[in-house]
């Protein structure tokens, strides 16, 4: 009797000791994870694409990245005899280092930009090369390095070279679809600059102020290049957005530094380049200029998920003065007062955000007298100062406007809000499907412009473009599709005025009306977290 019950005691305290340490395993468990939080996070995107088309660069020195206006001084034409061809590949990796020591409150950012054509070069040094045999090619570019400060609840500072965009948000804490649907769409400043950025992003209210160096050149003189920006956007009933912003930028470098041999500013052949407005009046002269643009934006369902109606725009207005150099002071050498407007709805007809139908207008004032009355009634874009600087890429379009799936070759018809300071009237119309929700989609999309300043030989219609794309995503964020677009070219080419800065049609006095551009692509995206 005394055996049993000495054997029943132990089994006893045997069955009590492991569940006491199933219980204490599980409640470990949950409250210490089993990997610590990283301090060191890496991000990435990635694109390779294989695009045919009939237009491409006739300087050889441009077909590494070619950047600006079809017909621009790019030397981009378009070809009814080749047919180019080719693979590209892009690939922006991203590291994000978040030390514990100091709680979530400092974080540094770096970004940086591998591109190449399959093929192009090897054992060299340069951007936007390095795919022929072998590699070994030294083609890193530096994107972004910066740090953000969290100095308290709601705001962050961020600190370096950054995001410059023309939105209220953070670019760093939403999706890169949200700030083309927001504040100025990109359309005015889409880029990167050095400087300091002040967010504050709550429930209710999106606040920003920033000041950034665009161009420094000698640092003993007055030569800069700065722009300053402050930017609030309220959050109304049934999910309306309303949004003021003022950017200034003073400028005194006289076309100092600047895209390589082309420089930047107001009479620089970065305009030739970018399709902006060139202020030609102002020679070889000295000047220096102050603009702002004073502008408002609003949206109503912004995500597109509160209910089925989707719209957003804004109006901006630039206004500013420049001087020229003469004698020993200054003259004005134009008044400068233009003015951009869009508006873009879009209706959600099915399940998905991508079941939709979108309408989306534009609107720029143009000047049709180039300075002889010492005026400049156009738009004004950061695309003056970059290459590019301002990219409206959110509309749908492939060939008149820009669009988004580029690594070295971003050149659609109209590059810049301003339109060479002609102005335009135009907008597009897309419709989307999601075929299989979230796995298969299609698009049909349609867009069309007008010059608001006719050009001397030529008429008022750019032309008109239709496009298709279908896509078919592997899975979260990962994806490949199919885009081709045509573009029947209006009679505004039919123009060789060159009193603008250059040709309309990028030919010269004696040239002929440019072939209507088309391309078609294959391209895989992934973006990796």
């Amino acid at each position: 009797m005394k055996k049993t019950g000495f054997l029943f005691a132990l089994l006893w305290l045997l069955f009590t000791n492991l569940y006491a340490q199933e219980q204490a395993s599980g409640i470990f468990e949950d409250d210490i994870p089993k990997t610590s939080a990283k301090e060191l996070q890496f991000f990435a995107f990635f694109i390779s694409q294989g695009v045919s088309s009939n237009f491409y660069p006739k300087n050889v020195f441009m077909r590494g990245q070619v950047i600006g206006r079809l017909f621009g001084d790019n030397t981009t034409m378009t070809s009814n005899s080749s047919t180019p061809k080719y693979f590209e590949q892009r690939i922006i990796p991203f590291f994000v280092y978040q030390p514990k020591l100091f709680n979530g409150k400092a974080l540094l950012r770096a970004s940086f930009e591998i591109d190449f054509t399959w093929g192009d070069a090897a054992y060299g040094v340069g951007g936007n090369l390095g795919g022929a045999i072998s590699g070994d090619f030294v083609n890193i570019q530096t994107q972004n390095i910066e740090i953000e400060l969290k100095p308290a609840k709601y705001w962050r500072v961020n600190l370096g070279l950054l995001r410059l965009y023309d939105t209220p948000y953070n670019p760093y804490r939403v999706f890169f679809d949200k700030m083309m649907q927001s504040g100025y769409r990109l359309s005015y400043w889409g880029t990167d600059a050095v400087g300091v950025a002040a967010h504050r992003n709550d429930d209710f209210s999106d606040f920003k102020a920033g000041f950034y160096q665009l161009y420094e050149n000698n640092v003993e003189e007055k030569d800069d290049v700065w722009l300053t920006e402050l930017s609030y956007q309220r959050k109304l009933k049934n999910n309306w957005k309303l949004g003021a912003s003022l950017y200034y930028i003073n400028d005194k470098a006289n076309g100092e530094g600047g895209v390589s041999i082309y420089g930047q500013g107001l009479n620089s052949k970065l305009s030739g380049y970018n399709g902006t407005f060139r202020f030609l009046d102002f020679g070889t002269k000295q000047y220096k200029a102050d603009i702002a643009w004073i502008g408002t934006f609003f949206s109503r369902n912004e995500d597109f998920m509160m209910d089925r109606h989707m719209i957003n725009g804004f109006f901006n207005y630039n206004i500013g003065k420049a001087k020229v150099a003469e004698g020993d002071g200054w003259v004005t050498g134009a008044d400068i007062a233009g003015f951009g407007a869009n508006i873009r709805y879009a209706y959600r007809y099915g399940q998905t955000a991508l079941d939709y139908i979108s309408i989306d207008g534009v609107y720029t004032s143009g000047d049709n007298n180039a300075l002889e009355d010492k005026k400049y009634s156009g738009v004004i874009t950061g695309n003056q100062w970059g290459a590019p600087a301002g990219i409206f890429i959110g509309t749908g379009a492939y060939l008149l406007f820009p669009h988004a799936n580029v690594v070295n070759r971003f050149t659609p018809a109209i590059a810049d809000m301003s339109n060479m300071g002609y102005g335009i009237t135009g907008g597009t119309i897309n419709i989307s499907k999601d075929i299989i929700p979230y796995k298969i989609s299609a698009k049909l999309g349609f867009a069309s412009a007008l010059s608001n300043v006719t050009p001397e030989g030529g008429g008022n219609f750019m032309g008109a473009e239709i496009n298709t794309a279908a896509q078919y995503n592997f899975g979260p964020f990962m994806s490949i599709g199919v885009h081709a677009a045509y573009l029947k070219l209006g009679d505004f080419y039919d123009s060789n005025d060159s009193s603008y800065s250059f040709d309309v049609n990028g030919g010269g006095p004696d040239s002929l009306r440019p072939v209507d551009p088309w391309t078609a692509f294959i391209v895989f995206k992934w973006l990796m977290f």
